[in-house]
C-alpha cells in the first residue's frame, strides 16, 4: 500500500504543471495575508498573541515549498553558484536595502499598516516573534517570491512555456512589467519596482535563480536588523 501510495504521488507530482509549485506558495501566502486581521481577531479567543499569525503564514507557505522543493529544477545545488556572484548578489541586496530605507516618502509610497511590532507593553522585544519574523523573512519569503515573480512570472511574460526560456533570454518587456508588478505588491511601491528591476537583472545576469534569492534574503535580513534597531516597525 505504502508503495502504491508514493507511486501515485511521484505520478501526480510528475504530470503537474509547472506553473502551479511557483504560483500556489505565492498565492497561498497573498491569501492568508488578505485574512490576517480575521485571524488577528480570532487569535485572543484562543488565547494566542495574535501577531503569531505572520508564524502560520511563513510556516505554512515553507511547508508548501518543501512539498513542491523536488520540482523546482532551477534551484540545484547552491554551490553551483559562482564565488562572482555570490559577491554580486550581496552586492545588489545591499544596494536594494540602502534604497528602501530612503525611499519612504510620498509620493513613493501607498497607505501602509503600523507594521509589524514585536514589542512588549514595557518597551522591550520578544524575541520568539522578532526571529520567527526575521526567519520567514530571510529563509521563506526569498524563495516564494523569486519562484513567483523572477523564476516563473519574468519568463512566462517571454513565453508561455516558461521552462524553456533562458533567464538572460527573457528580455527587457518581461523584465519591466515584472517588476512594476512586484513594487506594487508593496507599499514602497517605487522602491519594490527599483528591487524588482534589480532582482530580475541579477537573475538574468546570472542565469541562477539562487542569485536572486540571495540578494533578497539579503535586503531582508538586512532591513529586518535594522527595523529592530531603530523600531521603525513600519518597515515590517
Amino acid at each position: 500500500m505504502f508503495r502504491t501510495q508514493c507511486g501515485c504521488y511521484s505520478l501526480c507530482v510528475l504530470s503537474m504543471s509547472p506553473i502551479l509549485p511557483r504560483v500556489i506558495p505565492f498565492c497561498l501566502f497573498i491569501a492568508l495575508l488578505a485574512v490576517d486581521q480575521w485571524l488577528q481577531a480570532l487569535a485572543p479567543a484562543l488565547g494566542v498573541d495574535p501577531r503569531w499569525t505572520y508564524a502560520v503564514r511563513a510556516g505554512l507557505t515553507g511547508c508548501v515549498l518543501a512539498w513542491f522543493w523536488r520540482r523546482y529544477t532551477e534551484l540545484g545545488s547552491v554551490r553551483q553558484i559562482r564565488g562572482a556572484d555570490w559577491l554580486l548578489a550581496i552586492a545588489v541586496g545591499i544596494v536594494v536595502f540602502i534604497l528602501w530605507i530612503n525611499l519612504d516618502f510620498k509620493p513613493l509610497t501607498m497607505e501602509g499598516g503600523r507594521g509589524y511590532d514585536p514589542s512588549g507593553q514595557n518597551g522591550s522585544i520578544a524575541w520568539g516573534l522578532a526571529v520567527t519574523r526575521l526567519l520567514g523573512a530571510v529563509a521563506v519569503v526569498p524563495a516564494m517570491e523569486e519562484l513567483f515573480w523572477r523564476s516563473f512570472l519574468l519568463r512566462w511574460i517571454a513565453n508561455r512555456d516558461f521552462l524553456k526560456v533562458a533567464p538572460a533570454e527573457a528580455g527587457s518587456k518581461a523584465l519591466t512589467v515584472s517588476a512594476i508588478f512586484f513594487g506594487f505588491e508593496h507599499n514602497l511601491w517605487f522602491a519594490g519596482i527599483l528591487a524588482g528591476f534589480a532582482y530580475g537583472w541579477l537573475y538574468m545576469r546570472t542565469g541562477n535563480l539562487w542569485a536572486p534569492i540571495i540578494a533578497h534574503a539579503v535586503t531582508n535580513a538586512m532591513l529586518g536588523a535594522w527595523v529592530l534597531k531603530t523600531g521603525n516597525w513600519e518597515f515590517w
